[in-house]
């Protein structure tokens, strides 16, 4: 069971974001985003936007730091990515 942050790279809104995921459960992300005072709008499909001034906050609660290509990898393996838009591999 763990908790898992992306580097803050992606631009949005004027700021950068990382992306925080579980690879157990939605249940073991929202316990761990309410810990870390992220709001409920933050859950985004799969995963918690955590603005670059909450990093470090994360990581000091346990956030293990990796990739972005990793995050995709843990979601995809607990069989928790959610895909923004169905594509052909999903059958629509």
């Amino acid at each position: 069971m763990a908790v898992y942050i992306d580097p803050p790279t992606w631009p949005g809104h004027g700021r950068h974001w990382s992306h925080l995921v579980s690879d157990i459960s939605y249940a073991e992300l929202h316990a761990f985003a309410a810990r870390l005072g992220s709001p409920p709008r933050a859950f985004e499909r799969d995963h918690y936007d955590i603005p670059a001034a909450r990093y470090a906050a994360a990581v000091r609660l346990g956030a293990i730091e990796v990739s972005s290509k990793e995050i995709v990898r843990l979601l995809t393996a607990a069989g928790l990515r959610r895909r923004k838009h169905p594509g052909p591999r999903d059958g629509t």
